[in-house]
C-alpha cells in the first residue's frame, strides 16, 4: 500500500501492510469549538486491555513497552492534528486489536469541523497517508468516538473504519474496553458508556403558565414601580384607607392649611364691643378724654331711680 492512499467510507475495512502506523487526528479550529484529543488502546482477544497500561493518551503518554505513544499536537496548514504511534510489527499475540479514540472537550462534535483520521506507514515516506477516512459523528451530542481499529487477520493486519460514538466522553470509551476510570483525569465511577447512535434526547417545550388572578399573573415586560411620595423630611407618605380618618400630622410634617372662613356670628365685632385684637373706635377714645362715662348704644338702658 505504499505510495497509494486508500479513502474509507463508514463500516469498510482493508489490509493494512505496514509494521508501524501514525495515527493522525485532523480537523479545523474555530471560535468557540472544542479541543479534540487523540488516544490508542491495546486491547486482547476479550476485547479488553491487559491492564491500565494499555491505555495511552495525554495523560500517559508512553505505553511502559514504548510500542505506543501519544505526540505533542501540531498546527498544520490551518489544521490542528494530535498523533499516536503504534509498533504493529513489535506488538506480542497477546495483543489482537488497536483502537484509535478521538475524544472532545468543551463541547460536542457537532461542533468540530473537517475532523478525519490518517494512518500513515512509519517506516514509508510522510508525504502522503496510506489511509484517509472522514469521521462524521451520527448525532452530534458524541464527546468521544471510535474512530477505528487495527485487528489481526490471517497472519497480518486489517483497518476498519468505525466512528462510534460514545456521550460520555473519554470515560465511556475507557469503561468499555476495562480501564479504571479513577485512572482517567475527571472520571466519574457512577459513569457508564452509552452510545451516541440513538436519536438524541427529545427536550419537552416549556409548559406555558396556566390562567390565574390578574394580580398574580406577570406582565410580558416588567415594569418599574413609581416611588412612593415622601413629606419635605423624607418619610413616606401613606395614603388613607377608606373610612379612616387621618390623624393629626405630627410634628416636622406639613400642616395642612386653614380654611378661610368667617368667624362664627358670636365673634363677629359688634358695634361698640371691638372683639379682641380689633381697632378700638375713635369715638370710645375721645369720650374718655372728656371725663364723662357713656354706655355703649346697644348696651343694656340703665334709669336713675328717684
Amino acid at each position: 500500500m505504499t505510495g497509494m492512499t486508500h479513502v474509507m467510507v463508514k463500516g469498510s475495512n482493508t489490509p493494512l501492510d505496514a509494521p508501524g502506523i501514525r495515527a493522525v487526528l485532523r480537523w479545523t479550529p474555530a471560535s468557540g469549538s472544542p479541543d479534540v484529543d487523540a488516544s490508542v488502546l491495546l486491547l486482547g482477544s476479550n476485547g479488553k486491555v491487559r491492564s491500565d497500561a494499555d491505555f495511552v493518551f495525554y495523560n500517559e503518554p508512553r505505553h511502559p513497552s514504548g510500542l505506543a505513544r501519544h505526540l505533542p499536537k501540531k498546527r498544520v496548514s490551518g489544521s490542528l492534528t494530535d498523533t499516536v504511534e503504534v509498533d504493529l510489527a513489535a506488538l506480542g499475540s497477546d495483543v489482537d486489536r488497536v483502537v484509535i479514540v478521538a475524544s472532545c472537550d468543551g463541547g460536542p462534535f457537532a461542533q468540530v469541523q473537517d475532523l478525519c483520521v490518517l494512518l500513515y506507514d512509519t517506516t514509508g515516506p510522510q508525504h502522503a497517508p496510506v489511509i484517509t477516512f472522514e469521521v462524521r459523528p451520527d448525532t452530534g451530542y458524541e464527546t468521544a468516538l471510535n474512530c477505528g481499529e487495527i485487528y489481526r487477520k490471517d497472519g497480518g493486519w486489517k483497518f476498519r473504519a468505525l466512528g462510534q460514538g460514545y456521550d460520555t466522553g473519554l470515560v465511556g470509551v475507557a469503561t468499555e474496553f476495562g480501564i479504571a476510570v479513577d485512572d482517567v483525569e475527571g472520571g466519574d465511577s457512577d459513569r457508564t458508556a452509552v452510545p451516541a447512535t440513538t436519536a438524541p434526547p427529545t427536550v419537552s417545550p416549556a409548559a406555558p403558565p396556566t390562567a390565574g388572578p390578574v394580580s398574580q399573573q406577570t406582565a410580558p415586560y416588567a415594569q418599574e414601580p413609581e416611588p412612593a411620595p415622601t413629606s419635605a423630611y423624607g418619610y413616606p407618605l401613606q395614603a388613607p384607607s377608606p373610612g379612616h380618618v387621618p390623624a393629626q400630622p405630627a410634628y416636622g410634617y406639613p400642616q395642612p392649611v386653614a380654611a378661610t372662613t368667617a368667624p362664627p356670628v358670636h365673634q363677629q365685632p359688634q358695634q361698640g364691643y371691638p372683639a379682641y385684637g380689633y381697632p378700638q373706635p375713635v369715638a370710645a377714645a375721645a369720650a374718655a378724654n372728656d371725663g364723662s362715662f357713656q354706655l355703649p348704644p346697644q348696651g343694656p338702658q340703665f334709669q336713675s331711680g328717684s
